[in-house]
């Protein structure tokens, strides 16, 4: 079999197999369950890279491996889930359909650029990267989640605040803003806001509130 299979992509594996899922539920109109997977994700993709740090041998090309993976599974996840859940709450007008398209695109570029620096720096500086060109993709993991749960308080005006959220965070994806990486403690802090995510849509989900 070509690739790897090691510990060391596993979290990246099962990363695209719950935005998956989750683009089935979005189909199926249950846009509250694909906000979980697409939650779930973001957990995921938080954690893969330190895990794969721990093995201390990996080859150069299982890193440019990880790497790759990691950008295509993110494309899947925090590009094509929330464009996704965007038509499952009833964006299918031909513009809206065009601002669907454009974040997918724009997340596209901007994985695609971070590859390119993240090569070059792998073959001039090596070490851990400090930070990013261009708003992060996996925010998508936090912000549109949000967004699902205030989706009955919001109304009519639901439709309108996703697909501005999709103008906004995808325009972010490709301008040129520099964002250092996140210490500890801020990690921390995005595990604990998505877990209140998650438990507020699971509420939802179950009407108790």
């Amino acid at each position: 079999m070509v690739g790897y299979w090691g510990y060391t992509v596993y979290l990246t594996y099962f990363s695209l197999i719950s935005a998956v899922i989750g683009v089935g539920f979005a189909a199926d109109g249950n846009y509250f369950a694909a906000a979980m997977c697409l939650l779930i994700s973001g957990f995921l993709d938080l954690f893969d890279g330190k895990v794969a740090r721990t093995k201390k041998n990996r080859t150069d090309r299982e890193k440019k491996f990880g790497m790759q993976i990691d950008s295509l599974a993110d494309l899947v996840a925090f590009g094509v889930l929330p464009a996704a859940i965007g038509y499952s709450i009833g964006l299918h007008r031909w513009y809206q359909w065009v601002i669907l398209a454009l974040f997918v695109l724009c997340g596209l570029v901007r994985l695609a650029y971070f590859n390119v620096l993240e090569d070059e720096r792998m073959s001039s500086e090596g070490g851990a990267n400090t930070g990013f060109v261009g708003l992060p993709i996996t925010t998508s993991a936090l912000i549109f989640p949000l967004i699902v749960i205030f989706a009955e308080d919001l109304g009519d005006w639901f439709q309108l605040v996703y697909m501005g959220f999709l103008i906004l965070i995808g325009t972010l994806f490709v301008v040129r803003i520099h964002i250092k990486k996140p210490k500890l403690p801020m990690v921390i802090a995005m595990v604990v806001f998505g877990a209140i995510i998650l438990t507020f849509l699971i509420l939802r989900k179950c009407n108790v509130f």
